[in-house]
């Protein structure tokens, strides 16, 4: 058949997937091309070729980190309910400290993340009389934790 590629050798959401987790671990700055292709499997040309960049990476990865895992910490925090899993907040943390001040893109994606983040408390503090002073709490926390390093101990 003319005109049809060779098939995609990788599953895409899956590398997104695992790109994510990757820049949630390290800054932006601290992930290499090469820790990336190490990392995730995937030969240097199909990342490009389907991402276009590091950075086309970062960013898909960043929309799939606020798709399919900020609605839960979303849905947990309007409830009420104590995170499950806080350590969905590290990719957003990192890129609204370091990614955010220099890209606009990503300033965007961290600004409807926080804003979401910040209406599900606000649903909370209506029905169950919450704070919505609690994002930043949770906030705090989470990045303690990240600050504590690898032990978890900050001493």
């Amino acid at each position: 058949m003319l005109g049809m590629g060779r098939p995609r050798g990788f599953d895409e959401q899956a590398v997104t997937a695992a790109a994510a987790q990757l820049f949630a671990g390290r800054v932006y700055d601290g992930v290499s091309v090469d820790d990336l292709v190490q990392h995730l499997g995937v030969h240097r040309n199909s990342l490009y070729k389907v991402f276009g960049s590091k950075r086309g990476l970062y960013i898909a990865a960043l929309r799939w980190h606020l798709e399919h895992r900020l609605p839960r910490l979303a849905e947990q925090l309007a409830a009420g309910v104590a995170a499950t899993d806080d350590s969905v907040l590290d990719l957003l943390l990192l890129a609204g400290v370091e990614r955010a001040p220099v890209d606009t893109d990503v300033a965007a994606l961290v600004t409807t993340a926080w804003q979401t983040l910040g209406q599900a408390l606000h649903r909370a503090a209506r029905v169950n009389g919450t704070s919505p002073t609690a994002l930043s709490t949770l906030l705090g926390e989470r990045l303690l934790a990240r600050a504590a390093g690898p032990t978890g101990d900050p001493s």
